[in-house]
C-alpha cells in the first residue's frame, strides 16, 4: 500500500492551505474532503478581512481556492473520512470502503455545529455508525434509520435502501426533501420523518430511537453529520473546550499528528484557518524531516 507523506483531512481553507503549503514543499500528499470545498465559503455572501481579496464573495474565493489547487496538481480525494489510527510509525485513515497510510495526519475538519444525541456516543460501533457506505454490508434485509443533517444523506439512504428490507429517514434540515421527488429504488422503502431526535436506547447494543413525536425501531441507526467529532475520529486526541487541543505549531498531543482552523476553537474566521494550516503543513514537514535524521 502506498505510504503518503502528508494526510491532509478536511478541504476548507485550512486543508487546502496546508495542502498548498506541504505540495510546494515536496511533500507527497493525499487530501480527503469534499470536492466541491467547504459549503461555508461558497455560501457567504460577502468576505471582507481576506488580505488581496477586498469584497470577495465566498462563491468566487472558492473558485480561486479550486484555480489554485489545480495549477499544482492537488486533487481532492472525495470520500468521509471515519477514523484516523495512530500506529505508532505511521497513521491509517478509513475513508469509505478504503483504508490509506500517512506518515503524518493535519486535521482541518471544522467544527461539528449539532451537539450529539443521548446515548449516540454509548452505543457507538453497537447499532450506531457514522458511515453508511462502511457498515451497511453488516444490515442486509436489515431495518434500517438514517438522521440526516444535510442533502448529502439521502444519497446515502438511497443506497441502503438497495440492500435494506426497511429505510427511514429523519430529516434534520429545513429545504425540501429530494427523496420525494427522486424515486427511492423500491417504492415505498423509505420513510420520511421530521422529528427531533432525544435519545438512543438498548440493551447491549442500540435499537431504538426516542424523539419528541415516538419511537423508530430500527437494527442500526446511521447518523450523517457534516462532520464527526475529533476525538471520535482519532482515538487518544486530546480536546479542550470542545476543540482539539494544539501548541503554537498546531501540533497535538499525537506525534505526527497536527490540527488547524476551526477545529482547534475561536476565532471561525477563513484567514486565521488558511494561516494555522500553513503553519500546520511546515510543522509536519519539519516533524517528517527530523524523523530522517534519526
Amino acid at each position: 500500500m502506498q505510504r503518503y507523506d502528508i494526510a491532509i483531512v478536511g478541504s476548507g481553507p485550512a486543508g487546502i492551505s496546508a495542502a498548498i503549503t506541504a505540495k510546494v514543499r515536496n511533500k507527497n500528499i493525499l487530501l480527503l474532503g469534499d470536492a466541491s470545498l467547504s459549503i461555508k465559503i461558497s455560501k457567504a455572501q460577502e468576505i471582507l478581512n481576506y488580505p488581496g481579496l477586498p469584497n470577495i464573495s465566498g462563491a468566487d474565493l472558492a473558485r480561486a481556492f479550486s484555480d489554485h489547487l489545480d495549477a499544482l496538481g492537488i486533487e481532492i480525494t472525495d470520500k468521509k473520512v471515519k477514523t484516523v489510527y495512530a500506529m505508532g510509525e505511521y497513521f491509517g485513515i478509513e475513508a469509505g470502503t478504503q483504508m490509506y497510510e500517512a506518515a503524518s495526519v493535519i486535521l482541518a475538519t471544522g467544527v461539528v455545529q449539532t451537539a450529539t444525541i443521548k446515548g449516540e456516543e454509548e452505543f457507538l460501533g453497537r447499532g450506531v455508525s457514522y458511515c453508511a457506505t462502511c457498515d451497511a454490508p453488516l444490515y442486509k434485509q436489515g431495518n434500517l434509520l438514517v438522521i440526516g443533517y444535510n442533502k448529502a444523506a439521502e444519497a446515502e439512504a438511497l443506497y441502503l435502501s438497495e440492500i435494506a428490507e426497511k429505510v427511514s429517514y429523519i430529516q434534520m434540515y429545513p429545504n425540501e426533501s429530494g427523496l420525494t421527488e427522486s424515486k427511492p429504488y423500491r417504492d415505498g422503502i423509505i420513510e420520511i420523518y421530521r422529528e427531533k431526535p432525544v435519545e438512543i436506547s438498548g440493551g447491549f447494543k442500540a435499537d431504538t430511537l426516542i424523539t419528541d413525536k415516538g419511537e423508530h425501531k430500527f437494527d442500526c441507526v446511521f447518523i450523517l453529520r457534516d462532520s464527526i467529532a475529533p476525538d471520535k475520529m482519532v482515538p487518544g486526541l486530546k480536546l479542550k473546550d470542545g476543540h482539539v487541543d494544539v501548541s503554537a505549531d498546531m501540533s497535538t498531543n499525537l506525534a505526527g499528528c497536527f490540527a488547524c482552523g476551526d477545529i482547534t476553537g475561536r476565532p471561525y474566521q477563513y484567514i486565521k484557518a488558511a494561516g494555522q494550516g500553513n503553519v500546520a503543513a511546515l510543522s509536519a514537514t519539519d516533524y517528517l524531516n527530523k524523523r530522517k535524521e534519526v
